[in-house]
C-alpha cells in the first residue's frame, strides 16, 4: 500500500472511531517555537514551571518520541452548544485525556493490524512536551484565532487535540496558511480580565482557566470580582466567537457527556464538600487537577460574588476548613456578602 492511500484510510478510521476531524503532519521544527520561548520570557507561564522545562523538546516534534517521523493529528468536539456554566464545558465528562488516549491507542492498533506488522509510536494528549496548536495546524486542521484557540472552519474550537506519533512515512496534508478572524476582536473585548493583551498573546496569569486551575496561590484580589461564578476554568472567548456562535456542534461522543453535578452545581453544596466528597466528585474527571483546595478557593470567590445570604453558612462553615487557602477566601467572601 502506498503511503497516500495508507495515509488517507488512517484519516477514515480516525472519523470512524468518533473524532471530528483528522490529519496528518510531518514531524519536524516547530514553527511557533521561538514566538512560544518569547511568551515564556515574559513571565506569561506563570506557575507552569513545566513549561520552561520541556522547551527544548518543543522546538522539534521529532524529539518527544525518538524515532516518530509522522503524527497523525486528531480533534474532537465536546459540545459547543451545551449551555455556560460554573464548570467549564470541555470538564463535566470523564476525564478527556483517558478518552482521547482510548481512541488513539485504538487507532495505533489498527494500524498495526493493516500493516501485519508492530509500529513504534505514542498518543499524547495535552501531556507530552509538544506545542500541539502548531502541529495541528500543520495538519490542515485550522488556524490559530486571536483567543489564541485553534480555530476549524468547520466546527468552531470546541474541541480536544491529540497526537498519534509515529515512525511511519505517511503523506502529509496541506497547513492551514488562512486567518480566518478578519478584523474581529470580540473575544479580546470580552475577556473579563484582560488576559488577552494583543490578538494571539495570552496573559496566562489573568487568564481564568490558569486562576481557577493552575495557580495553587491565592486569587489576586483585583481580579475576584472578575471571576464571576466561574469555578473551574472559562468559556468566555469561545462563547463570543463568531465561529462557534455558527458552527459549534452538540455533544456525540457518550463519555463526555456531563454529570449532573457538574453541568449545574449548587455552590452552595459544593463549599460544603469535604475531603472523601471530594474524592468521589472529581474521581475520573478533569476537574481532580485543581485540587480540592484549589476548587474550594474558586468556589467561596464566586460565593462571594453572587453576595447571596443563603451561602453564609457553608461560608461560615469554611472558617475552620483544614485548607488555609480556603479558610482565607472564604473569609473574603463572607465580607464581601455583609458588604451587601
Amino acid at each position: 500500500m502506498d503511503k497516500k492511500a495508507l495515509s488517507t484510510l488512517i484519516k477514515a478510521q480516525a472519523l470512524g472511531l468518533g473524532f471530528d476531524l483528522a490529519g496528518i503532519a510531518e514531524l519536524g521544527p516547530a514553527e511557533t517555537a521561538p514566538a512560544f520561548e518569547v511568551w515564556l520570557a515574559h513571565g506569561y507561564a506563570g506557575e507552569m514551571s513545566y513549561l520552561p522545562r520541556g522547551a527544548e523538546k518543543r522546538r522539534d516534534t521529532r524529539l518527544p518520541y525518538p524515532g516518530a517521523t509522522s503524527a497523525v493529528v486528531v480533534a474532537l468536539n465536546y459540545g459547543g452548544k451545551s449551555p455556560s456554566g460554573p464548570i467549564a464545558r470541555y470538564a463535566r465528562g470523564d476525564d478527556y485525556h483517558d478518552v482521547m488516549w482510548a481512541k488513539l491507542d485504538s487507532l495505533h492498533r489498527w494500524i498495526e493490524v493493516q500493516l501485519g506488522q508492530s509500529v513504534s509510536g505514542k498518543a499524547y494528549v495535552d501531556t507530552g512536551p509538544i506545542l500541539e496548536r502548531d502541529l495541528a495546524r500543520k495538519a490542515g486542521l485550522g488556524w490559530f484565532g486571536k483567543n489564541t484557540n485553534l480555530i476549524n472552519p468547520e466546527i468552531g474550537s470546541f474541541f480536544f487535540i491529540g497526537s498519534l506519533l509515529l515512525d511511519l512515512d505517511l503523506a502529509p496534508d496541506t497547513p492551514f496558511e488562512a486567518d480566518r478572524c478578519g478584523t474581529c476582536t470580540r473575544c479580546l473585548d470580552a475577556c473579563p480580565t484582560q488576559a488577552l493583551v494583543a490578538p494571539r498573546e495570552l496573559d496566562a496569569t489573568r487568564c481564568i482557566s490558569y486562576i481557577t486551575i493552575e495557580s495553587r496561590g491565592a486569587v489576586p484580589e483585583e481580579l475576584r470580582e472578575s471571576l464571576g461564578a466561574l469555578v473551574y476554568g472559562c468559556d468566555i472567548c469561545q462563547d463570543v466567537c463568531p465561529w462557534n456562535v455558527s458552527f459549534a456542534r452538540e455533544l456525540t461522543e457518550p463519555a463526555l457527556a456531563p454529570r449532573a453535578e457538574m453541568e449545574s452545581p449548587s455552590l452552595v453544596d459544593l463549599m460544603r464538600m469535604s475531603p472523601e466528597r471530594w474524592r468521589e466528585f472529581s474521581r475520573g474527571s478533569a476537574v481532580k487537577r485543581a485540587k480540592r483546595f484549589g476548587f474550594l478557593r474558586n468556589v467561596a470567590v464566586a460565593l462571594g460574588n453572587r453576595q447571596s445570604p443563603d451561602a453564609v453558612p457553608a461560608l461560615a462553615g469554611a472558617l475552620v476548613d483544614e485548607e488555609p487557602l480556603v479558610r482565607e477566601h472564604a473569609e473574603w467572601a463572607l465580607g464581601k456578602i455583609q458588604s451587601r
